[in-house]
């Protein structure tokens, strides 16, 4: 079984990549196995830069291969705001509920209430391989929240597909229209190459 490091310190995208990955043989560590890690700056322009960022540091640190995430909810009337600030929009150190109330807030009295999840996985490997793939999934920024499941803006974001929130749905509806799903999809033909090689992981 090779080994592969979860480059985030969120325990719910952890619990959510964890439960994505299951059906692979791999050993999964995250951040908490390595205390002396450096915390990441996440002071790039994109989310993929932030991305590719986090799983090269904490690659080059823990000495397996690292796969990062990073996230930004694009609304259209905002003009693609909160972008890659979305964890932070209502301030340093923000709860969800924040982020979410800020959101509600500016939305309040648009008609216009399109909105995209983007996330972009980076795998990066100690020796310099990095790999990038992308998912999204596109809906509508509601006027209330609505269901108590997932977390960030699940409750108030409101998936095309499916006509209900991301809050409103069980894991396995999630799972299965997700954008952070949908990129570690793309990412398993590669982990399984990984997984027959002879490379460290």
């Amino acid at each position: 079984m090779k080994k592969v490091l979860l480059a985030t310190r969120n325990k719910d995208k952890v619990k959510e990549i964890r439960q994505l990955l299951k059906n692979l043989d791999l050993e999964i560590f995250t951040v908490a196995d390595f205390p002396n890690m450096p915390e990441v700056i996440e002071d790039q322009d994109t989310i993929s830069g932030n991305a590719i960022k986090k799983a090269q540091e904490c690659a080059e640190f823990s000495r397996l291969a690292s796969i990062a995430d990073d996230t930004g909810l694009f609304v259209e009337s905002l003009d693609g705001e909160p972008g890659v600030f979305s964890a932070r929009f209502a301030g340093k150190n923000c709860s969800y509920k924040d982020n979410r109330e800020k959101m509600l807030r500016l939305m309040k009295g648009k008609k216009e209430r399109m909105a995209e999840f983007r996330t972009v996985v980076a795998f990066a490997t100690p020796d310099g391989v990095v790999e990038t793939l992308n998912g999204n999934v596109q809906g509508k920024i509601t006027k209330r929240e609505f269901g108590e499941n997932g977390f960030g803006y699940d409750a108030i974001f409101r998936a095309n597909k499916t006509g209900k929130t991301f809050g409103e749905m069980t894991r396995a509806e999630k799972e299965k229209i997700s954008h952070r799903a949908r990129a570690l999809k793309k990412l398993f033909p590669i982990l399984e190459n990984y997984l027959k090689s002879d490379r460290k992981m």
